[in-house]
């Protein structure tokens, strides 16, 4: 049976139920990239049409793309809720879609739903498995990280760092231990960390943890 392994952020429950009810096996395990795994290959970022343009407009959709493809051959960004959605001009979407397929080598298609992010995913998952026979496993396409390469994943994901900035704060403080020990004008010594930036930062750091249940 054709598998597909969904990292266990993503909670919409509609579409797994969809992947399942197509015929796929669904696994949910933590992924250290992208949403829905379906080969060694082939990694998928799903996004509304609103999280895209949001994540278009603070920079922080090109790092998302950049980690998709340093760990995969050939990852995928489906956008969900079709392109009348959109708010900013179609020639931002499209200039913003052929420098993710041009510049950083990853595919973006459309979808106009969740039970059409469905089936464009089992369709996918089914080739790669039965035509390609590649199964999808959480290390089986990702290149080994080096202890620098999970602390700019962990800085990276931080609100509105993203990698360039993650490795900016990392080369100035030395370690993930320093920054998290930082005052804000600390944090804002680093290029590109302003004082909303910085402050953002230091909460999140230093805010209690509160577990979060599903509705």
């Amino acid at each position: 049976m054709p598998a597909v392994i969904v990292d266990s952020r993503e909670r919409n429950t509609e579409l797994i139920s969809a992947l399942e009810e197509s015929g796929l096996s669904v696994s949910i395990v933590p992924l250290p990239v992208g949403d829905y795994l379906i080969s060694d290959r082939v990694c998928i970022e799903r996004k509304t049409t609103s999280d895209f343009e949001s994540s278009l407009m603070n920079t922080r959709l090109f790092d998302q793309a950049e980690r998709l493809k340093a760990h995969y051959r050939s990852p995928i960004i489906i956008v969900e809720g079709g392109r009348e959605g959109f708010r900013l001009g179609g020639n931002v979407i499209t200039g913003a879609v052929a420098h993710l397929y041009i510049d950083v080598g990853v595919q973006v298609i459309f979808s106009d739903s969740a039970s059409d992010t469905a089936r464009i995913i089992s369709a996918l998952a089914k080739h790669e498995q039965k035509a390609e026979k590649r199964k999808p496993s959480p290390k089986g396409g990702a290149r080994a990280y080096t202890d620098s390469q999970y602390q700019e994943y962990i800085v990276g994901n931080l609100p509105g760092v993203g990698a360039k900035i993650a490795s900016s704060l990392l080369a100035h403080f030395g370690s993930i231990e320093r920054i998290t020990c930082a005052s804000v004008k600390e944090l804002m010594q680093v290029d590109k960390v302003g004082k909303k930036k910085a402050e953002r930062i230091h909460g999140v750091l230093h805010a209690d943890y509160k577990l979060e249940t599903e509705p």
